[in-house]
């Protein structure tokens, strides 16, 4: 047999048996890569290869023990449920990168979500080095993501979730949506989150809840829910007395619902229930301005009694919350409601492999978290007899878009929505030498770049970042383009600010925000990381109270700030009040246009104290 030229194309039989009978295996239906014609050139030969190897088909390597399908689930029970959580409006495939820091302090300590790296391995059986690994830990980040390339894409979950439904028989099955799907991107930021809605529709999501959803204006979200096919379903937003009183819609005036509380299904012959749980500090955490009608909060008693009453009048097998809280708070939601079934939860972002299984008065809730950007997809299958759940099976699947082919229809909805806006998103902007991160409860190096920008661009001694956990990651060498930078920037209150603040303000700000995030009630704490910084330092104890957590703050070059003293601040996402300077994207893309290649001189991430041992903390010097 003559040798295959690399170089140009060969016809399949010129290349080696073994690798002609692994390409026969890669073309099997279950790995859902086609092969359209019967030549190959290097490159795509290669990448069946390197394909090949992920999913544990090269003998005698490093994959051989993994899985030869990642996505073959046998059916069991009679009712499945999919779930997906804060794609953050990623229609197509993207690097993400999990957290390094994810602390959990007192009771949470060491406990799920609250483990990183090996400890994550470790708890959850995940051997190192492996698909699993990559997808779940931060480790060999770089390395294994340019081994199994980019995660997610809207085309490639709707060819995922065709199968996962029509695998087990659509009539038994829902897809859920815990929320934060229709912002995060520049095309929903340009069309007001109306391009995810369409991809919503043609994804098949039946119902869903939200929170970054609400960070348009009242009427974008109801013109957006009127053109959404699934239901909306909340029992924690209501509508304001005065509000009401001046005729703003409800979903039911009596009680000030202003949604729909929860749904009703039948699945196969078995009755379920689906109540929605929004963030409940939407109005704190984003802009009440812009839902001015509207409160949201934790009714854990209104919900007690909406949950006996649906047992009482509808009878269901299964009481599923789908949740937007966070981990936290669905744990200790789940320990004092009962009759709940099963809580699928987003909000924090956390990719949970296994349920927690939450002990309280009326038996045991499942507590179950799907992750984030379309990186996963969870599946939980029920088995139900005499009309009472006996038993469940669920797996979280990590969607690799190389492993999976696109959907058609949805990549030519896609590529429709997205092409007005090509030109500017392909804009490239600059090359990053390192990897860019977001998530994560402290500093991140795209975190960084921001700072940076703002503190360069308007002329400033300290710049502030929120700390949203939404944001993609972007690889060492890898260009940066608007697209790209929008994916971290996008929000409906992108605008910067200059201004003058004490030291006094700048440490009130630092533990107001980690007391948010640290606070050992999980219905005190108010949603994101850690304030961002640049061009400071400073230690914290997160072990400690409010106003105790925060010392030693100092400028970039040791300098201690005096708390009398008035700094030059730069920032942008103000919540309570609209600023008046550029929308952030405007400044960093300026910045990075100048520079060319991101590099960093300092990342200011803080000094912390008391945490040593804490399994959420892995390759951080504390």
């Amino acid at each position: 047999m003559s040798a295959l030229n690399l170089n140009g194309i060969e016809p399949l039989w010129a290349i080696p048996c073994g690798c002609l009978e692994l390409l026969k295996l890669i073309h099997a239906p279950q790995f859902l890569i086609p092969i359209k014609t019967m030549s190959i050139n290097r490159r795509q030969f290669i990448e069946l290869m390197s394909i090949a190897g992920a999913a544990g088909m090269l003998p005698q390597s490093m994959f051989a023990a993994q899985s030869a399908d990642l996505y073959e689930i046998p059916p069991r029970g009679q009712v499945r449920l999919l779930q997906i959580s804060d794609c953050h409006a990623q229609l197509l495939p993207v690097y993400y990168r999990e957290p390094h820091v994810n602390l959990g302090i007192g009771e949470l300590q060491g406990e799920v979500p609250h483990l990183v790296g090996e400890k994550w391995q470790q708890h959850f059986g995940i051997q190192p080095n492996t698909l699993e690994a990559h997808a779940f830990t931060h480790l060999n980040y770089v390395t294994a993501a340019q081994k199994y390339g980019k995660i997610g894409g809207f085309a490639h979950l709707a060819t995922l979730i065709k199968r996962l439904r029509d695998s087990y028989g659509r009539e038994k099955t829902l897809l859920l949506d815990s929320g934060d799907t229709w912002q995060g991107s520049g095309t929903a930021y340009w069309t007001r989150g109306q391009d995810m809605v369409g991809a919503t529709n043609l994804l098949g999501i039946d119902i869903m809840t939200g929170h970054w959803e609400f960070t348009y204006q009242a009427q974008e979200v109801l013109a957006n829910l009127k053109q959404f096919k699934g239901e909306f379903v909340a029992q924690n937003i209501f509508v304001k007395d005065e509000a009401l009183f001046d005729g703003a819609p409800a979903f039911d005036e009596d009680s000030g619902l202003a949604f729909k509380p929860y749904t009703m299904r039948e699945l196969g012959g078995i009755s379920v229930a689906i109540i929605g749980q929004a963030f409940p500090y939407t109005p704190i955490a984003n802009p009440a301005r812009f839902i001015p009608d509207w409160t949201f909060g934790i009714y854990e008693s209104e919900l007690q009694a909406l949950v006996n009453q649906i047992h009482r009048q509808e009878k269901p097998a299964i009481v599923v919350l789908l949740s937007h809280n966070g981990m936290d708070v669905d744990l200790k939601m789940a320990k004092r409601v009962s009759g709940i079934n099963v809580i699928l939860g987003g909000h924090s972002h956390d990719a949970v492999p296994r349920p927690t299984e939450v002990k309280n008065q009326g038996g045991v809730t499942l507590v179950c978290n799907a992750g984030s950007n379309g990186k996963f997809v969870g599946v939980l299958d029920f088995v139900v007899k005499k009309g009472q759940v006996k038993d469940y099976h669920y797996r979280l699947l990590p969607v690799f878009s190389n492993f999976i082919a696109p959907d058609k229809d949805m990549q030519a909805y896609i590529d429709q929505v997205r092409a007005p806006y090509l030109n500017q998103l392909n804009e490239k902007l600059a090359v990053a030498d390192q990897v860019l991160y977001r998530r994560g409860n402290f500093n991140g190096t795209y975190d960084q770049l921001i700072c940076d920008a703002l503190r360069t661009q308007n002329d400033a001694q300290i710049a502030l970042s929120p700390g949203f956990r939404w944001g993609t990651t972007v690889l060492p060498g890898q260009d940066i383009n608007l697209e790209q930078l929008l994916s971290q920037t996008a929000t409906t209150y992108p605008e910067t600010y200059t201004r003058n603040l004490k030291g006094q303000d700048l440490k009130q700000i630092l533990e107001d925000v980690c007391d948010n995030l640290f606070n050992p009630d999980p219905y005190q704490q108010q949603g994101g990381d850690m304030v961002r910084v640049g061009g400071m330092d400073y230690v914290c104890d997160p072990t400690q109270s409010i106003h105790k957590r925060i010392s030693q703050m100092t400028l970039d070059d040791g300098t201690p700030i005096d708390m009398n003293k008035q700094y030059k601040v730069t920032g942008w996402a103000t919540v309570r009040s609209q600023s008046p300077g550029k929308p952030v994207w405007e400044i960093v893309a300026d910045y990075l246009r100048d520079r060319k290649v991101v590099k960093f001189s300092k990342i200011n991430s803080p000094k912390l104290i008391n945490v040593e041992g804490n399994q959420g903390l892995a390759d951080y010097s504390v």
